[in-house]
C-alpha cells in the first residue's frame, strides 16, 4: 500500500504498531514507515524504523522476512551515502533469501547498482529477478523490475529498448491499484519521451506524473531532476536551474536523500552555465564531485567531473591540466557506455584549440566527431560541432561551412518538432557555436553575399513558418479566460494603490498553468520552412530600395548593404558600445515625453549620430535616397532608427530578417478585408484618433467600452485589412509571451494572437512600448510584433519608447491620411513625422514609432 496511497499506508502501519502486534507484523509495520520516510520523509528516522524492522524479524525468525528488510535498508543505506554499508545489506539479503523473496530482493539491489551508475551489474540483477517473478506471477515486481531495466537502458542510449520495456510494464500497472507506481511509469515514459527527441510529449508526461503525485502527496525530486534536462535542452537554463535549486531547499528541509541532493546539485550546475552563470555552475558541480565520490557513485562522479570542466572553461580557466582532466573523463565516459562521452572529447578539443594545441585538438575532436552520424540530435550537434572545428583548425573554409550546414539542418529538424513558439526560439542557442563559425568562415573567404546568407540562417529563424495552432483544448480556454479576469482584477487593484497579493499569486499560477500547456505543443512537421535566396530577395528589392543586415562577428558589427543587384559589406563599430548608446537614446525620449524637456533634445540628437557611426559606419554615406530596410540582430530591436541622421527623412522600415521582409513583400493582402477599430480602456486621451479615423473609413468595425473584450476583438482582427489598436500595451521581460494589450475584460497576449487564422494584414499599435521585444536562443525575438509576422500580418506600425498620449494622436491621424491615399506604412509614417510640429515633443514622439514588415 505504501506506493497506492502513502498516507493511508503510513497511518495503517502506526496503528499496528499501536496494537503491539506479534515480531512479524511489528517488522512489516516498520518497514511501510523505514519506506514512507526513506522516499518521502526524513532518512534518519528511515534508518531508525528499518533497523526495527530488521530486529523484529530476526525475533520472528523469519529468513525471508528479514532478506526482504535488508534490501530495503540497503537502498536506504545507499541514498544515505553510506554505499559501503548498503550493498553489505544486499549481501546477507540475498543470502538470506530465496526463491520469490530473493527475486525481490535483486530487483532492489539493480535499483541500487542504478542509482551508483553500475549499469552492466543493474541489468544482470534484473535478468536473474524477472523470470522468477513473472513465474510466481508477481505483477506489481514484474513491472517494477521492467520499469527499472528500461531506465537502465535509457541511460545506455538504448531508447528501442527502453520504450518496449516501459510499454509492457505500463500494460501491466493498469491492472494494478499502485497509484505511485502508476505515476512513476508516467513519468518514465516522459524521459523516454526525451531520449527520442520528442521534447513537447516529454513536458506534457512529466507534468502529467506531477499532477498524479500532487494527489498522493509525495515529493517528486526524480522528478525534478528529469525536467531539468528537459528544460535544458528546451533552452530553458534558467528555469531548470531554478528548478534544480528549489528542489534542493525541500530535500534539505525534509532531511532527505543525500543521493538525489547530489543528483540536484549536477542538474542545477548543468544548468547554471548556459544560464550564463559559470561560477554557480563550478560550486554546484564541485560539491556534486564531492558528495559523488563519497557515495561510491563513479559513473555520476565522472559526469559531475566533465560539467565541472565546462564550467571552468566557460568562466576562462583554459589550461593543460583541464585538457588532460577532459581527455580522461572522455575515456571514462567511454568505458562506461554514456551517451555524454562526445561531450566530453569535444572539450577536451575546444580547450586544446584554444591553448593553439592543434594535434592534440585534432585527435579529440575526431573522437567526437564520430557521434554525428546516429543518436539523439542534442548528440549529433556535438559530432557536427567537433567536425567544424577540425575543419577550422585544418583550414578549410569549404568544410566549416558543410559541417555547419549539417549540424544545423539536424537543429532544424529538432526545432520543428516543438510547436511552441517559445521553444522554438529557445532552441536556437544550440546551434550559435555553428552559426557563428560559418559567419567567420564566409567573411574570411566567401565574400559579402555569403555572409549574408549564413547571417540569414541563423536569424530570425521563429518567423520562417507560422507557430503550431493551440488546440480547441477546453481547459487551456479555460485557464485563459480565467487568467484574463483575475489579470483585471490584479491591475484594478494596484492602480487603486491597495494590491492583493492573493490575486497576484493566483495570476502567477494561471500563466504557469497556459505556459505549461502551450510548451506540450508539438511540431507539425519537420522542415526549417523558405530557404533563404539572395537572388531572390535582390530581385524584389529593385533599384530604389536598399536593405541593410547588421550581422555581428566576434564583436563588431558588419554591414551588408543589399540592393541594386549586388551585396557590399562595411565595418562599423563594437556592439557593446552601440546598446550602451541605445539605452541612453532610451533615456533620453522617456525624458522627452514629458513637456519641459527640450533641453535635451540636442542630447538626444547627438546619441543619435554616435549609433550611426557605430551602427553603419561607412555604409551610411552609401544609402543614396531611397527607401531602407534595417535587419538589426536581436539585442538592438529598441533602436529608434528614425533617429539616425541617415535615416530620418526617408521612407524606412525594419525587419527581423532579410527573409522575414521578403516574405511580408509577398504576402497578398486579404481580397475582401475590412478595416478594425480597437479602443481599451484607461488611455490618457480616451484614445482620441478613434472616432475621427472611424468617421473617416466610415464602414469600419469599432470595437470599445464593452464592446472591446477579448474574444469579440480576436473575432474582428482575424483576416482584417487593417487593424488599429489604441490601448495601453505591457512588455513583460520575464514572460514575453505574456506581453499584452488592455481590453476591456482583460489582457489580450501573445498567446491569444497565435490562435488566429490569420492575423490583419496591417497592424497599428499606437501605444508605448509595443515594439519591445525579448532577445533569446541564438537571435531570437519574442513579443507581440514576432507573434504577429508570421501569421499573416505583413507590416506593423509600433512604438519602442514611452510617448506622449497627447502627441500620438496627430500622429496617427496624418498616418491614416497617408494610408488612406495609398501609401504603405513606410511611406505613411516618414510623411507623418513630416507633418508634425517641430517642438522636441512631437519630434520624440515621430522618432519612437517605426514601420515593421513591407506592407
Amino acid at each position: 500500500m505504501v506506493f497506492a496511497d502513502p498516507g493511508e499506508a503510513l497511518a495503517r502501519a502506526r496503528a499496528l504498531l499501536d496494537a503491539e502486534p506479534s515480531p512479524l507484523d511489528a517488522s512489516v509495520a516498520h518497514q511501510v514507515i523505514g519506506i514512507w520516510q526513506r522516499d518521502f520523509g526524513d532518512l534518519r528516522l528511515a534508518l531508525h524504523h528499518l533497523r526495527r524492522a530488521r530486529e523484529c524479524a530476526a525475533r520472528a525468525d523469519s529468513a525471508d522476512r528479514e532478506a526482504d528488510v535488508l534490501a530495503t535498508l540497503g537502498v536506504a543505506l545507499v541514498h544515505a551515502g553510506r554505499t559501503r554499508e548498503g550493498l553489505a545489506a544486499f549481501e546477507r539479503g540475498v543470502a538470506r533469501g530465496a526463491g520469490h523473496t530473493r527475486a525481490r530482493v535483486l530487483y532492489r539491489r539493480a535499483y541500487v547498482w542504478w542509482v551508483l551508475g553500475h549499469h552492466r551489474e543493474a541489468l544482470e540483477d534484473v535478468r536473474r529477478a524477472v523470470p522468477v517473478l513473472r513465474q510466481a506471477d508477481d505483477v506489481i515486481w514484474t513491472a517494477r523490475a521492467l520499469t527499472l531495466r528500461a531506465t537502465v537502458h535509457l541511460a545506455l542510449g538504448s531508447v528501442e529498448r527502453a520504450e518496449a520495456d516501459f510499454t509492457a510494464a505500463e500494460a501491466l500497472w493498469e491492472t494494478t491499484g499502485q497509484e505511485h507506481d502508476k505515476a512513476d511509469a508516467v513519468e518514465s515514459r516522459g524521459l523516454a519521451a526525451f531520449r527520442s527527441g520528442d521534447v513537447p510529449a516529454a513536458l506534457r508526461l512529466l507534468d502529467e506524473a506531477e499532477e498524479r503525485y500532487a494527489r498522493l502527496g509525495t515529493p517528486t525530486f526524480m522528478l525534478n531532476i528529469r525536467r531539468c534536462e528537459v528544460l535544458m535542452a528546451a533552452g530553458l537554463a534558467p528555469e531548470a536551474l531554478a528548478e534544480a535549486d528549489a528542489a534542493i531547499g525541500r530535500l534539505d528541509g525534509l532531511g532527505g536523500q543525500s543521493t538525489r541532493k547530489a543528483e540536484l546539485l549536477l542538474a542545477a550546475a548543468r544548468a547554471a552555465r548556459p544560464a550564463g552563470d559559470p561560477h554557480t555552475a563550478i560550486a554546484r558541480a564541485a560539491l556534486a564531485v564531492r558528495l559523488f565520490a563519497g557515495q561510491r557513485r563513479t559513473w555520476w562522479e565522472t559526469h559531475a567531473r566533465l560539467v565541472l570542466i565546462e564550467a571552468r572553461h566557460a568562466a576562462g580557466r583554459g589550461s593543460g591540466r583541464l585538457v588532460a582532466d577532459a581527455a580522461a573523463v572522455a575515456a571514462k565516459l567511454a568505458s562506461f557506455g554514456s551517451p555524454a562521452a562526445p561531450e566530453a572529447s569535444l572539450l577536451a578539443g575546444r580547450i586544446a584549440l584554444d591553448l593553439g594545441w592543434t594535434a592534440d585538438a585534432e585527435r579529440h575532436l575526431a573522437v567526437a566527431a564520430r557521434s554525428r552520424r546516429s543518436g539523439p540530435p542534442l548528440a549529433r550537434m556535438t559530432g557536427w560541432a567537433a567536425q567544424a572545428l577540425r575543419a577550422q583548425a585544418a583550414g578549410s573554409a569549404r568544410g566549416v561551412l558543410e559541417a555547419c550546414r549539417r549540424g544545423l539542418d539536424v537543429l532544424d529538424d529538432h526545432r520543428m518538432t516543438l510547436g511552441a513558439s517559445e521553444l522554438r526560439a529557445r532552441a536556437t542557442e544550440q546551434g550559435a557555436e555553428l552559426a557563428a563559425l560559418a559567419q567567420r568562415a564566409s567573411l574570411v573567404s566567401g565574400g559579402p553575399r555569403r555572409l549574408l546568407v549564413w547571417s540569414e540562417r541563423w536569424r530570425a529563424t521563429v518567423l520562417s513558418t507560422p507557430p503550431t495552432r493551440p488546440p480547441a483544448d477546453p481547459e487551456l480556454l479555460s485557464g485563459m479566460t480565467a487568467f484574463r479576469e483575475i489579470a483585471s482584477r490584479a491591475e484594478a487593484a494596484r492602480m487603486e494603490g491597495r494590491p492583493v497579493p492573493a490575486l497576484e499569486r493566483e495570476q502567477r499560477r494561471l500563466e504557469r498553468e497556459i505556459r505549461s500547456r502551450t510548451l506540450h505543443i508539438r511540431g507539425e512537421a519537420p522542415g526549417s520552412g523558405d530557404r533563404f535566396d539572395v537572388g531572390r530577395l535582390l530581385e524584389r528589392l529593385g533599384d530604389e530600395v536598399l536593405l541593410v543586415e547588421l550581422a555581428v562577428l566576434d564583436g563588431r558589427v558588419q554591414v551588408l548593404l543589399c540592393g541594386r543587384g549586388r551585396v557590399r559589406r562595411f565595418e562599423a563599430g563594437l556592439l557593446a558600445e552601440a546598446e550602451t548608446e541605445a539605452e541612453h537614446v532610451q533615456a533620453g525620449l522617456r525624458r522627452l515625453a514629458h513637456p519641459g524637456a527640450e533641453a535635451r533634445l540636442p542630447v538626444v540628437e547627438a546619441a543619435g549620430r554616435r549609433l550611426e557611426e557605430l551602427l553603419l559606419g561607412p555604409a551610411a554615406a552609401q544609402l543614396g535616397g531611397g527607401p531602407v530596410v534595417i535587419v538589426p540582430p536581436g539585442r538592438l530591436h529598441r533602436v529608434p532608427w528614425a533617429l539616425l541622421p541617415s535615416l530620418r527623412e526617408r521612407v524606412l522600415s525594419v525587419s527581423p530578417s532579410a527573409g522575414s521582409w521578403l516574405r511580408a513583400r509577398e504576402t497578398a493582402p486579404p481580397p475582401e478585408g475590412c478595416h478594425v477599430l480597437v479602443r481599451g480602456p484607461g488611455l490618457a486621451t480616451g484614445g482620441a484618433e478613434v472616432p475621427e479615423l472611424a468617421a473617416r473609413y466610415g464602414c469600419a468595425t469599432v470595437l470599445e467600452e464593452d464592446g472591446a473584450r477579448v474574444p469579440r476583438v480576436l473575432e474582428e482582427l482575424d483576416g482584417a485589412a487593417l487593424a488599429h489598436i489604441a490601448a495601453h500595451g505591457t512588455f513583460r521581460a520575464d514572460s514575453p509571451l505574456f506581453s499584452s494589450l488592455r481590453m476591456a475584460d482583460g489582457p489580450i497576449v501573445v498567446h491569444d494572437f497565435e490562435r488566429l487564422a490569420r492575423s490583419p494584414y496591417r497592424i497599428i499599435l499606437s501605444c508605448c512600448d509595443t515594439a519591445r521585444l525579448a532577445s533569446v536562443g541564438a537571435d531570437e525575438l519574442l513579443g507581440l510584433v514576432t507573434a504577429l509576422l508570421p501569421l499573416g500580418t505583413a507590416g506593423v506600425v509600433v512604438c519602442s519608447a514611452p510617448v506622449n498620449d497627447a502627441a500620438v494622436v496627430p500622429l496617427m491621424l496624418a498616418l491614416h491620411k497617408g494610408l488612406d491615399a495609398g501609401l504603405s506604412l513606410a511611406e505613411a509614417l516618414r510623411d507623418a513625422r513630416a507633418s508634425l510640429p517641430g517642438d522636441a515633443l512631437h519630434q520624440a514622439t515621430g522618432w519612437a514609432f517605426s514601420a515593421f514588415g513591407a506592407a
